[in-house]
């Protein structure tokens, strides 16, 4: 049996996964995980992609070494959205990449509104303007010695992938988050580029959809790369196990990314000024979505307890009082990291709501918040697309939280089908196995994901308790009451 091995980076934790499949279901096991640790330094904030570099070629190895007589028919990488290296003219590595959370981007939107119209760019590009974008960090970035010296710029899987095998592209899916890739053509953007002062030569290499061979691996020259879906995002999507058109899906981990998949993009004002983007997903798909704080709320506040386990958590927080207090998970004092119990406590405070007494009341605030928010983006995306998700599907890690699941299910009305959990990597596995032929569309794909990984389900349980707390969130959210 042919296997495929998936390499999934994440901001927390990276992972190396073999995948088997038998031609009618897939077989998922981890070989390799290890901590992905951002590096404070005096002028920032910055990813170690060396220390990935080796930790993902170690897990390779191992993978490549324990595959008993079968086949290794594919190596394929995704990874976060927005970040990217720079390189030389000789191809190698301008420094460490940025962090999109680093502070040096605070006002880089505005200097983007200024340089190209806002409603121009939109429609250009589909992407909404965030602080964390591409075209966001180039743009503060204006005048740097780095900036100077760089040829070409390379998304984080593309980069990886070039290291491995020699051969340098830019997937579809992660170029999408740019800001800077036309929504029409699935090209760069020359035109903003250009606007926006960033310098066009960094655009060179070509721009190749999920499925393309990038070549081969330097170390193994029978192992194929494959370029996949490289935003993890795009991944889980095409690993949601929908059976049919019309449903919404949640990708549920450090952010929360709700929409909808649709046949073409939504470009109206409306959908820019409520903050939706309209990304690349596979065979054309777009993944229109609303990119917003998700169980980052819940993994600092682990961290500031001393990392207990997530089940011991969730399970004591099913048993504190339900929407006692809500806050909107996306207010501008939650980014930081630091002393997340506090500053939940204190937006509860500011908005004259019960703060909440103990972990177990605190993680059921940040639950209970984030199902609202759930409900809250979903309609939003679909009275702008002028569709009607019939179900929604949560995959990523939230998909192994049922009181959340459970809570999204009541919030929306719909019936919630958890998991995969593991949605990134199952993806990222299935494109490759389509890409060899294994299989052929992405009916298929999903179709291999149902009968591998049957979703649990939720069934919505409305009361009038649930509509009277979204109604309190809705004022909470709507009015800006949040610090």
């Amino acid at each position: 049996m042919p296997i495929f091995v998936a390499v999934d980076l994440g901001a927390e934790t990276g992972r190396v996964l073999r995948g088997t499949f038998d031609g009618g279901r897939l077989e998922v096991g981890e070989v390799h995980r290890f901590v992905n640790r951002p590096v404070a330094l005096p002028q920032g904030l910055h990813w170690d992609v060396l220390a990935l570099f080796a930790d993902l070629s170690a897990g390779l190895t191992a993978a490549l070494a324990d595959r008993g007589g079968d086949r290794v028919a594919g190596v394929g990488i995704d990874a976060w959205g927005n970040d990217f290296a720079l390189l030389d003219r000789d191809g190698r590595l301008v420094g460490n990449p940025w962090h999109y959370r680093d502070r040096r981007t605070e006002s880089s939107t505005r200097l983007v509104a200024r340089r190209v119209d806002p409603a121009v760019l939109y429609r250009t590009t589909g992407t909404a303007p965030l602080s964390i974008n591409t075209a966001s960090q180039l743009v503060a970035m204006e005048g740097s010695a780095q900036l100077d010296v760089a040829e070409r710029l390379v998304m984080l899987p593309d980069l990886f992938g070039y290291w491995l095998s020699g051969r340098l592209v830019t997937e579809q899916t992660i170029a999408s988050t740019s800001q800077l890739l036309d929504v029409g053509t699935r090209r760069w953007a020359a035109g903003v580029i250009e606007a926006l002062g960033i310098p066009g030569r960094l655009f060179a290499t070509d721009v190749v959809s999920p499925g393309t061979r990038i070549g081969s691996l330097l170390t193994d020259r029978r192992v194929p790369l494959w370029a996949v879906a490289g935003h993890d995002t795009a991944s889980a999507v095409a690993a949601v196990p929908a059976g049919a058109p019309g449903f919404g899906y949640i990708s549920s981990g450090t952010w929360s990314l709700v929409g909808l998949e649709l046949p073409e993009p939504v470009l109206t004002d409306e959908a820019r000024l409520a903050g939706f983007s309209n990304e690349a997903g596979v065979d054309g798909t777009v993944r229109f979505l609303r990119n917003g704080t998700g169980l980052w709320l819940l993994q600092r506040c682990r961290a500031a307890w001393g990392a207990l386990p997530y089940s011991d958590l969730v399970a004591a927080a099913g048993t504190a009082p339900a929407f006692r207090s809500l806050v909107d998970p996306d207010a501008p004092c939650l980014v930081a990291p630091d002393d997340m119990p506090g500053r939940l406590a204190e937006l509860c405070r500011a908005s004259a709501q019960p703060v909440p007494a103990g972990r177990a009341e605190l993680v059921r605030c940040v639950l209970d918040s984030l199902a609202c928010k759930h409900r809250w983006t979903l309609e939003r995306a679909e009275e702008l697309a002028g569709v009607r998700a019939e179900v929604v599907h949560i995959v990523g890690g939230g998909a192994a939280n049922p009181l959340l699941c459970q809570l999204t299910a009541d919030l929306t009305g719909r019936p919630v089908l958890a998991g995969p959990v593991e949605a990134t990597a199952v993806g990222n596995l299935l494109v490759q196995a389509r890409a060899a032929g294994e299989l052929s569309s992405l009916a298929e794909i999903r179709q291999v994901v149902r009968a591998s990984m049957p979703p649990r389900h939720f069934e919505p349980r409305p009361s009038d308790a649930v509509e009277e707390a979204y109604a309190r969130f809705r004022t909470l959210v709507d009015t800006g009451d949040m610090i």
